[in-house]
C-alpha cells in the first residue's frame, strides 16, 4: 500500500506532512531522493525467454470496424506462435466461449497443424473457476475442445499479462495495423478473409535481430506440431427448451421462432457463433443468423405461414410479417386475387407464399411474373409454372382447370368471307 501511495503522491506532500506533523527537519532533496529509489527498486524485472517451436499463445482484443455500413466493437482472436511470431487473426461480434473456440479452428487450418501446449489468461469462457492449488476448473465447451485437440492449457497468472507477453505484444500490433484506419467490410466473412491475408503476407517479414523470416522460422514451428484430426471440433454451445405458443424458443435472451408445427414441444438448441440451429429429435427444424443483441426476437416469416392461412384475419397484423420485404409483383398478385376472390384470395395468397417452403424465392418470384402475363391469377395456375421452372419443362395451363384465365374468343370464318376478298381483287383499279 505504500508503494502504491509513492508513486501517486508528489515528495512535496510527503516533505510538508513530515514537517508538520513529524518536526522534520531535514532538507526537500533528501525526500525526493528515497522516494525515487524506492519506486526504482519496486519495479518488477524480467528472464528473457527463449519459445521452443511448436507452442503457442491466445488472446482476445478489441477495436472498432463498419460491418455491413454499421459502426460496432470487434473482437479479434489472436494465437501467436512465439518461436516464429506467426499469427493468426479473426475477428467476431463477440469474445462468447463458442468464438473463442471456432478462432482456435480456423488457425489449426490456417497453419495445418495443431500446437502442443496454448498459454491462456484466465478468461471466464475458458475457466470457470480458479481452485486454492491453483488448478483451473476449465469450463464445458473448452475442456471438450481440448479433449478433441489434446492440448496442454498453461494460464499465466492473474493480472500479469507478461506471462503470455508475445500474444500481448502482437494483439497491440494487430490493432496498430489490421484496426487502422477503422476497416470496412460488407461483412464478417469478408473481413476475415482480409485478415487472413495480411497474416500472410506478415510471413515475409524479416523482424529485428531475426536472420531469418517469420515464414521460414515458421517451417519450425509446424514440423514441432502435432497433425490436424480427421475431423475438426464442432464449436457450439448446447442448450435445450421449450416451444412457447407463439412458436418461439429463447436462447441467450433473445427468442428464435420454429415452425408453429412444434409448439409447445421440447427442443435443443446450438448456438454456433453466427448461427443458432433448433432441433426435435433427430430433425433440425430451424436456423437463424445469430443475434448477439438483448431481449431481441428473430422471426422467419415461412414459420408461421401455416398459421396464417388458418387465421387469415392475422394476415396484415402477423408481426413475423412485419418488414418482409418481398419483390412488388407479389404485391400486385395479392391485390387481383383478393379482387378477382375477396377473402378466398388472401387466403390463396398465403398459399402462394407458402411456396417457399419447397421453392427458392427467385424461382417463385419468376413464376408470379409469369403468371401475372398470363393473367392466371391462382394459387394452382402459379405452382403449375413455379412447378414447370423447377423441373424445366414447358407449362400446360388448361381453361377448365384454371377458371381465372382470361378467356379468348376465337371466331370461325365463313366461305363468304373468302368470297368477299375475291371479289374486290377483281374490281378494276
Amino acid at each position: 500500500m505504500r508503494s502504491r501511495a509513492s508513486s501517486v503522491i508528489r515528495p512535496s506532500a510527503f516533505f510538508d506532512r513530515l514537517r508538520d506533523e513529524h518536526g522534520f527537519t531535514g532538507g526537500y532533496t533528501i525526500i525526493k531522493d528515497y522516494m525515487r529509489d524506492r519506486a526504482r527498486r519496486g519495479q518488477e524485472m524480467f528472464v528473457p525467454l527463449a519459445h521452443p517451436a511448436g507452442h503457442a499463445q491466445a488472446d482476445f482484443g478489441e477495436a472498432m470496424v463498419v460491418i455491413g455500413g454499421v459502426e460496432q466493437k470487434a473482437h479479434f482472436f489472436v494465437l501467436d506462435l512465439p518461436h516464429s511470431d506467426a499469427c493468426y487473426v479473426r475477428a467476431y461480434p463477440a469474445a462468447v466461449a463458442e468464438a473463442w473456440v471456432d478462432g482456435h479452428i480456423h488457425a489449426f487450418a490456417f497453419f495445418g497443424a495443431v500446437p502442443q501446449s496454448i498459454v491462456y489468461d484466465n478468461d471466464r469462457c475458458l475457466v470457470a473457476k480458479i481452485l486454492p492449488d491453483g488448478t483451473r476448473k476449465r469450463a464445458a465447451l473448452f475442456s471438450g475442445f481440448l479433449s478433441h485437440y489434446l492440448i496442454r492449457d498453461r494460464y499465466g497468472r492473474p493480472g500479469k499479462g507478461n506471462d503470455k507477453g508475445s500474444v500481448e505484444g502482437l494483439v497491440g500490433y494487430a490493432r496498430r495495423n489490421f484496426m487502422v484506419p477503422i476497416p470496412r467490410f460488407a461483412s464478417w466473412d469478408a473481413f476475415n478473409l482480409w485478415l487472413e491475408e495480411q497474416c500472410r503476407k506478415r510471413q515475409g517479414d524479416r523482424l529485428r535481430g531475426a536472420s531469418e523470416t517469420i515464414g521460414e522460422r515458421l517451417l519450425r514451428d509446424v514440423a514441432a506440431m502435432r497433425p490436424l484430426p480427421a475431423s475438426p471440433f464442432e464449436a457450439c454451445d448446447q442448450a435445450s427448451g421449450r416451444v412457447s405458443s407463439q412458436a418461439l424458443v429463447r436462447y441467450r435472451t433473445n427468442d428464435y421462432s420454429v415452425p408453429v408445427a412444434f409448439g409447445h414441444q421440447d427442443v435443443w438448441i446450438r448456438g454456433y457463433v453466427d448461427e443458432v440451429a433448433i432441433g426435435c429429435g433427430g430433425e433440425i427444424i430451424a436456423r437463424h443468423p445469430r443475434s448477439y443483441a438483448r431481449e431481441e426476437v428473430v422471426f422467419d416469416p415461412l414459420h408461421y405461414l401455416p398459421l396464417i392461412e388458418q387465421k387469415i384475419n392475422a394476415l396484415d397484423q402477423a408481426a413475423p410479417l412485419q418488414g418482409w420485404e418481398l419483390p412488388e409483383a407479389f404485391t400486385t398478385l395479392r391485390r387481383l386475387m383478393e379482387a378477382r376472390m375477396g377473402k378466398q384470395g388472401r387466403r390463396a395468397y398465403v398459399q402462394v407464399l407458402r411456396l417457399m417452403e419447397s421453392f427458392d424465392l427467385a424461382d417463385l418470384h419468376a413464376a408470379v411474373k409469369q403468371a401475372l402475363h398470363l393473367g392466371a391469377i391462382s394459387f394452382d395456375a402459379v405452382k403449375h409454372l413455379v412447378l414447370c421452372r423447377a423441373e424445366r419443362r414447358p407449362p400446360r395451363l388448361d381453361l377448365d382447370i384454371y377458371p381465372y384465365l382470361p378467356r379468348a374468343t376465337v371466331e370461325t370464318t365463313s366461305a363468304k368471307a373468302y368470297m368477299r376478298l375475291l371479289d374486290r381483287e377483281e374490281e378494276p383499279a
